[in-house]
């Protein structure tokens, strides 16, 4: 009776942690789940992805931006507009360049197999911190973000703009107050298991950002230093593939022509290093683009960088002075005080538009 008693008893145990299992299981998978991406993207430059590729991907053993695109690009491997060496690698360009991996393996390009090549070039995206994967499913997305629904608390998103600036890249709604100076890319994917429509990007930045232990470079104006002009990508028409091109685009006559020689290498990824004096007046800027003067030359103006994300005095618009969410003096887009689209007068911001907010 007794050795029937505890053998029962063996049993109900054994029974109860069997019944638990899936419940243990189902905690670890929420966990998992349940870590959304932080309110500013993690950064990483074009040029510092190509030479990562380029190795990975046993196309070379490059080791400068300039070369590593190049070579890549003579492959077959490039986001859709080119290679841009300062230019933040967003969701849409991680999806393009993967898609221009599987595509080289088809036409040659690449030694490898399809399945190996597209496994090491996730594999060194998500070495960067970016866990994004493209969206193939059948709902469509808009021209517009049709809801300001966040995960983090507004407060939490409130704080970050405060304290760090306004991020670069960023997949929730910005505060009404820093709304009108981002555009919205409506791109829809993956962050792990959270949907997102679109993501929001500055319209103007140049800005030093300390990420993998060292100051990177991020811009989306480019200087044609000899004619004084300084050239503009725009992110939302990037997307659209209305823009001008950069390293590694076969040809160039689906984009904007900036009536430079070898732009790609002149321009968009021009050696950095002298100081310039880039104003004065601009002419002949290519329908459909975006030139002006006096912003921050990615050809080495004198940066005044500070940690944490802070930013430069006397140039790039919509840039932070010293790491907060105030921008510099002087000219450009999205300026405190001066040229159009500042904070104080010029170009009305848009306050309280909705925004992009992830769903699982």
């Amino acid at each position: 009776m007794r050795s029937v008693t505890i053998k029962n008893f063996g049993t109900c145990i054994i029974t109860l942690l069997l019944s638990l299992l899936p419940v243990v299981a189902l905690a670890q998978t929420v966990n998992v789940l349940a870590s959304p991406p932080p309110i500013s993207q993690p950064l990483i430059t074009e040029g510092a992805l190509a030479i990562q590729l380029v190795t990975t991907l046993g196309v070379s053993s490059a080791t400068d931006e300039i070369t590593a695109e190049s070579d890549l690009g003579d492959a077959g491997i490039a986001p859709r507009n080119g290679w841009i060496a300062d230019y933040p690698v967003t969701p849409d360009i991680v999806a393009e360049v993967r898609q221009s991996v599987a595509d080289a393996v088809d036409k040659g390009g690449l030694s490898l197999n399809r399945d190996e090549a597209l496994k090491r070039y996730d594999s060194a995206v998500a070495g960067f911190d970016l866990t994004v994967r493209s969206y193939m499913g059948s709902e469509q997305a808009s021209d517009s973000p049709e809801t300001c629904e966040n995960y983090p608390n507004p407060a939490i998103i409130n704080n970050t703009y405060s304290n760090e600036g306004p991020p670069i890249v960023t997949y929730y709604c910005p505060p009404p107050d820093y709304y009108y100076q981002y555009d919205w890319v409506p791109y829809p994917f993956w962050w792990t298991d959270f949907w997102f429509p679109g993501f929001f990007i500055l319209r103007d930045f140049d800005r030093h950002v300390f990420m993998h232990r060292h100051f990177m470079h991020f811009s989306n104006h480019f200087n044609d230093v000899r004619r004084h002009r300084m050239f503009r990508i725009d992110p939302v028409d990037r997307y659209h593939g209305k823009t001008y091109a950069g390293i590694g685009v076969k040809s160039t006559h689906n984009f904007i022509s900036t009536g430079v020689p070898h732009s790609p290498q002149a321009i968009f990824n021009a050696p950095r290093g002298g100081v310039h004096d880039v104003g004065g007046a601009h002419s002949g800027i290519p329908s459909g683009g975006s030139a002006s003067h006096g912003a921050g030359s990615r050809s080495g103006a004198p940066y005044g960088v500070t940690p944490g994300g802070g930013v430069v005095h006397g140039g790039g618009a919509g840039v932070v002075h010293g790491g907060g969410a105030g921008v510099v003096h002087g000219g450009g887009a999205g300026v405190v005080h001066g040229g159009g689209g500042g904070m104080h007068g010029g170009g009305g911001g848009m306050h309280g538009g909705g925004g992009g907010g992830g769903k699982r």
